[in-house]
C-alpha cells in the first residue's frame, strides 16, 4: 500500500492521529501527500476517520499526534481564518438573510478587499458557477442546485490554495447529483485549485478523482487512482467496498509467485492473482467482479475457469441483466450480463457453466 507522506507535498498528513477521549483513535497513524492541483477524495463508510480528516485538514479539529502540512508550513496551529482554505459543505452553509452576492462578499470583506475588487470577483465566481443572474436572490429563493453552485462560487471567490468539500452534493437527487459531480470536476481541471473531497459514495469518488483514499477503521487501506481500486484491489475490505463483487471463500492450496491455486469448500479449484496471501493453507476469500463473468461457450476467455452455476434471479436493470447464481455453495454470486440485441435469456433454475479469466480473479484476506 502507497501512503507515505513526501516532502514536495502540497497537502502533507505525517504520522497524525486522533482521539477525542485519550484512549480509542479514530485516526491511526495517517502518512498521506496530496499534490499540488490535485483531486483526491478520501472515501469511506460512516465512522471510517475520512471526515475527521477533513476538519483536521480545515482547523476544526486538532491533531493529538503528528503534524499537518499545508505549501510546506505547519498549520496545526493555525486558526480556520488564517489557513486560506475553501469549504463546501452538504448543507451548503449559506447566510440567510444575506443575498447570493453579499454571501460571496463575505470572505472577501473579512480579508479587507475593497469594494471594486470584491464586486470584480463576484462575477468572476458566480459566472464560473453559471449563477451570474443570481446574484440579488436570497438562498431561499434558490433550488438546492442552485443553492450548491452558490457554496461553491463562495469557497472560490478569494481564490484559496486549497478547497475542501464534504459530502457536497449528498442532498441533492440522484441525476441532478450526477450532473454536478461533472460540474464540479470539469471546474477543477480549469482552475488548477486543489481539492480534498469527503464522500461516502464510491461511484461518486471514481467518476470525480485523480485519487482516492479508501479509509476504514482510521486507517488508509488502499491509495491509488481509480481505475486500480476498482480493478487491483488490495485487500477484501476494497474489493467490497469498491463496486459490486463477487467474494469465493476458499483455502491457498499451492503458491507459486504472484499465483495461487485456491481450493474452494466444495472441492472445485481455481487459479487467482496471489494478493496478500502467503503460505498454503491460508483461508482467503477471492474477488471477481460481476461483469467479468461469462457463461456463453464461445465468450470464455482462453484459459478460463469453469464452474457450474445454479441460476437463482434475473434483474432486468435497462442496461445490463444482472444474474444471481448459486456457486460453489454461495448463493451470493452475481453476473452481469450486457442488455444486448439476440441475449440469451436466464430463468431461475437453469443449470449453467460460468466462466472467467484467471487474472480476474485475486486472492485476499479472507471475510
Amino acid at each position: 500500500m502507497t501512503n507515505t507522506a513526501h516532502d514536495d507535498g502540497f497537502v502533507v498528513f505525517d504520522h497524525v492521529q486522533k482521539s477525542y477521549d485519550g484512549q480509542s483513535l479514530v485516526v491511526k497513524d495517517l502518512n498521506l501527500s496530496i499534490g499540488r492541483g490535485e483531486f483526491l477524495t478520501m472515501l469511506g463508510p460512516s465512522g471510517s476517520g475520512k471526515t475527521t480528516c477533513l476538519m483536521m485538514l480545515a482547523g476544526f479539529e486538532t491533531a493529538t499526534h503528528g503534524q499537518i502540512l499545508l505549501d510546506g508550513t505547519n498549520i496545526n496551529d493555525v486558526p480556520p481564518h488564517r489557513r486560506g482554505i475553501g469549504m463546501v459543505f452538504q448543507n451548503y452553509a449559506l447566510f440567510p438573510h444575506m443575498t447570493v452576492g453579499e454571501n460571496l462578499s463575505f470572505p472577501l470583506e473579512v480579508r479587507g478587499l475593497g469594494k471594486a475588487e470584491r464586486e470584480e470577483r463576484i462575477k468572476r465566481a458566480l459566472d464560473m458557477v453559471q449563477m451570474g443572474a443570481f446574484a440579488n436572490r436570497r438562498p431561499a429563493q434558490l433550488s438546492g442546485g442552485q443553492q450548491q453552485r452558490i457554496a461553491l462560487a463562495r469557497a472560490l471567490v478569494f481564490d484559496p490554495k486549497l478547497v475542501l468539500m464534504d459530502e457536497p452534493l449528498g442532498a441533492l437527487d440522484k441525476q441532478l447529483r450526477e450532473h454536478m459531480q461533472f460540474e464540479i470536476k470539469a471546474l477543477h481541471e480549469r482552475l488548477g485549485v486543489t481539492v480534498v473531497y469527503v464522500t461516502h459514495d464510491q461511484g461518486e469518488a471514481l467518476t470525480m478523482s485523480d485519487r482516492i483514499a479508501v479509509f476504514n477503521d482510521g486507517r488508509i487501506q488502499q491509495l491509488a487512482v481509480p481505475d486500480a481500486l476498482y480493478e487491483r484491489p488490495e485487500n477484501s475490505f476494497v474489493a467490497g467496498f469498491i463496486g459490486e463483487n463477487n467474494a469465493i471463500n476458499g483455502m491457498i492450496d499451492s503458491l507459486d509467485g504472484d499465483r495461487a491455486t485456491v481450493m474452494l469448500r466444495n472441492g472445485d479449484k481455481i487459479d487467482a492473482t496471489a494478493v496478500n496471501v502467503r503460505e498454503v493453507g491460508q483461508a482467503t476469500t477471492v474477488s471477481i467482479r460481476p461483469e467479468r463473468i461469462e457463461f456463453k461457450p464461445e465468450l470464455m476467455p482462453e484459459g478460463a475457469h469453469t464452474l457450474p452455476a445454479e441460476v437463482l434471479d434475473v434483474v432486468y436493470m435497462g442496461d445490463i441483466l444482472r444474474t444471481r447464481l448459486k456457486v460453489a455453495g454461495q448463493e451470493d454470486f452475481v453476473m452481469k450480463c450486457r442488455n444486448t440485441l439476440g441475449q440469451a435469456r436466464l430463468t431461475p433454475g437453469d443449470s449453467i457453466r460460468v466462466g472467467w479469466h484467471p487474472q480476474d480473479a485475486r486472492a485476499l484476506d479472507p471475510v
